[in-house]
């Protein structure tokens, strides 16, 4: 099974290495898989992926959907 903290953490990950901020927030992790902060609480209390916003953040950051999702290799698209 796929686990929430461990996708989210992935993209902690991309936006600290993009932004160069060691903290990132929920906020920024909702503002950027482009949802509505309150809904990412939500969604967060639930544990439910939002895949749909998952695929459109990897093909802006050039990511493998199967690393965000899986933690598998290669990480970035060629």
């Amino acid at each position: 099974m796929i686990d929430f903290h461990e996708v989210m953490q992935r993209v902690k990950q991309i936006l600290s290495m993009e932004t160069k901020k060691e903290k990132i927030l929920d906020r920024d992790i909702a503002d950027s898989l482009e949802l509505d902060p309150q809904y990412f609480a939500v969604i967060k209390r639930r544990k439910k992926i939002p895949y749909e916003s998952l695929a459109h953040f990897c093909k802006q950051h050039n990511i493998s959907m199967n690393w965000i999702l899986l933690a598998q290799k290669p990480q970035y698209l060629t």
